[in-house]
């Protein structure tokens, strides 16, 4: 009954590689799912030598052949990273690859061959040296499903935040966003909140503009014309949703636990309270996509790949709410 997550391995010049052994080692986590890898067993087993790790890789075609054994590592192969691949450094063979690595773990979610996918951290700049052009996992994972809309959520013990834009400038975002988008946003965040927590959540939305406009002392009347209407029509569906709401007042509300929910208008406006607390224990969702998908909120981190101090904490999170999610399906 433990779901099978498959772990992309991400940029293999990053951390990826190391944080992935690291969270496998954890004893609980072959309690809660059954973790495979799709990536590079060679450089796995490489990475694992620098590391000292005590797990063994073996490596399969198919996670039909998976053994789930505590004490090594099932990789899904792809033979896709150079021997000589430098660590820490930008390039488009590492892009490539884990771009590979993404598509063949969606592949396989589709066929019903994994129950959820947790990907470890790519480079934007290396994905696109290799021709690949997405702003992030979000867009990509969005195009390999065939899903239209997807929102970038994040989840950490004391907040979840949903995003109704995320990847773009703020000028371009608060132009995006309308009171249709803003709605569709709640209602994906919302069916994400039943399923984390197994009830209706109370949702709180923020305002765009510093104190949600000060009743139309700032701003253009964005806060009336593009987030009340959403706010209204969930509301009328019976949803426990309140705003909108200022957003420096909201995410202290939140975190103290009186909104199950957040949904934030632009990137920074929901990341920064999240990574506030601890980037450590907070974990990037796609909500909206027919697959569950997870990821740690933090990057490839170039700077300290191959030293052996990279922290598995987020991944961990990832690998417990991929798991919780499957298992809500």
């Amino acid at each position: 009954m433990r779901p099978r997550v498959g772990i992309t391995m991400g940029d293999p010049a990053g951390v990826g590689p190391e944080v992935i052994l690291k969270a496998l080692a954890h004893p609980d986590v072959h309690g809660f799912c059954r973790p495979l890898v799709v990536g590079d067993a060679r450089w796995l087993e490489a990475t694992g030598a620098l590391l000292g790790s005590p797990l063994a890789v073996r490596p399969i075609a198919h996670p039909r052949e998976a053994a789930f054994a505590r004490g090594a590592v099932d990789v899904v192969d792809l033979a896709l990273v150079p021997a000589d691949l430098a660590r820490g450094k930008v390039s488009a063979a590492a892009g490539e690859a884990a771009y590979r690595f993404i598509e063949r773990a969606v592949r396989l979610a589709r066929e019903g061959a994994l129950d959820a996918v947790c990907t470890a951290p790519i480079s934007k700049e290396a994905l696109n040296a290799a021709g690949h052009r997405y702003p992030g996992h979000t867009e990509l994972l969005a195009e390999l499903t065939g899903t239209p809309e997807v929102s970038l959520a994040l989840v950490s013990p004391s907040l979840r935040v949903v995003h109704v834009t995320a990847h773009m400038g703020l000028v371009d975002a608060i132009a995006r966003i309308d009171a249709p988008l803003v709605e569709r946003t709640i209602a994906r965040g919302r069916d994400l909140a039943l399923r984390l927590l197994g009830r209706e959540p109370r949702i709180g939305v923020c305002g765009i503009n510093p104190h949600a406009g000060e009743g139309g002392l700032f701003g253009r009347g964005e806060e009336e014309t593009k987030v009340a209407p959403a706010v209204a029509a969930a509301r009328a569906r019976g949803w426990q949703v309140e705003g909108p709401l200022p957003a420096d007042s909201l995410f202290y509300l939140a975190a103290r636990g009186d909104y199950d929910l957040v949904v934030a208008m632009y990137h920074d406006q929901g990341h920064g309270p999240v990574k506030a607390l601890g980037m450590e224990s907070g974990v990037n969702v796609t909500a909206g996509l027919p697959i569950p998908r997870t990821s740690p909120d933090h990057g490839t981190a170039f700077d300290i790949a191959g030293t052996g101090r990279a922290d598995e904490g987020s991944l961990l999170e990832a690998l417990r709410v991929a798991a919780l999610l499957a298992s809500a399906r």
